[in-house]
């Protein structure tokens, strides 16, 4: 085990504005140390004690949040993931992982994994080539279902398209040549689906997400509606964040209509939660942070 210059300060990466005013509330709340970076300000150094310098320090923290991890450039996102890939081989919590975060960041593995942990999710499909998107579109139109293609490293809603016939589907420039298509499934109640937030094994806060449209994420005028966390949806989303490794996540659920079955559709390793605690009576940074630091002190 190394030494830790900074051992009881907890590092979060890439947050900002209302989340970092809640994690920095909830933070003095519990004594606990708290320093905010960019991943620009963060490199590899081979001058530095361990080869990393965050910021202007060599030292190491006792744990980091990773709480969003920025677009950028192929060259740039891997640097990223390497800086985290790097702190985890130096004995500090990295949360949530960069694994997981890899398996979350891209959907295609995020329904492998879930689908391997025997878990109710869409059926999904991802392939390089646009004849053989439209060979399956067309195959499942013929038995009756539809597709939604998303963009496979996608967020918030954005690019998502219901895909009915050919002419629907993006073209190659658009997918980035990359197709990721999900079999849609019919909500119960309207335009609505479920966010789990799951902390450290434990389902923390929940809401239904009610759209104008069949998208329902806040970000894209969703209306946020207080949920229990019930048996079945609490349990559904810890196993999900089971099985993608993530100490933290924001699980979208779905309620088939006609049936009430329950499907995961994603999982967010990095989920803001704004939307969340507009209908949740606790503060959800103290849960969370609460949960790092006992992490911490493990």
């Amino acid at each position: 085990m190394r030494e830790r210059g900074d051992g009881a300060q907890l590092l979060v990466l890439g947050a900002g504005g209302w989340h970092w005013e809640r994690l920095a509330r909830a933070a003095a709340k519990l004594a606990l140390p708290l320093r905010r970076l960019g991943f620009a300000a963060l490199r590899f150094d081979g001058t530095a004690r361990f080869g990393l310098r965050l910021g202007e320090s060599e030292e190491l923290p006792g744990a980091v949040l990773v709480r969003f991890i920025p677009g950028g450039s192929f060259e740039q996102v891997t640097r990223r993931l390497g800086i985290l890939h790097a702190l985890e081989a130096l004995d500090v919590p990295v949360i949530n992982s960069p694994t997981a975060i890899e398996r979350c960041v891209d959907k295609s593995q995020t329904s492998f994994r879930l689908a391997r942990a025997g878990l109710p999710t869409p059926v999904s499909w991802t392939v390089e080539r646009w004849d053989e998107a439209r060979a399956i579109l067309e195959a499942e139109t013929k038995a009756g279902c539809e597709l939604v293609f998303k963009p496979l490293f996608g967020a918030q809603g954005k690019g998502l398209k219901r895909v009915r016939t050919p002419a629907d589907l993006p073209s190659e420039e658009e997918s980035a040549g990359v197709w990721y298509l999900q079999r849609y499934v019919l909500p119960e109640g309207g335009d609505r689906d479920f966010r789990v937030f799951v902390v450290d094994g434990e389902p923390i806060a929940a809401m239904a997400r009610r759209g104008s449209s069949w998208i329902t994420n806040v970000h894209q005028g969703g209306h946020p509606e207080p949920v229990a966390c019930s048996d079945a949806l609490g349990a559904l989303a810890v196993a999900a964040a089971a099985a993608v490794g993530a100490f933290y996540a924001g699980v979208d659920i779905l309620e088939e209509r006609g049936t009430g079955r329950l499907f995961v559709l994603e999982v967010n390793s990095q989920p803001a939660w704004q939307g969340l605690q507009a209908v949740t009576p606790f503060e959800i940074a103290d849960v969370l942070l609460a949960a790092i630091l006992r992490r911490m002190r493990r």
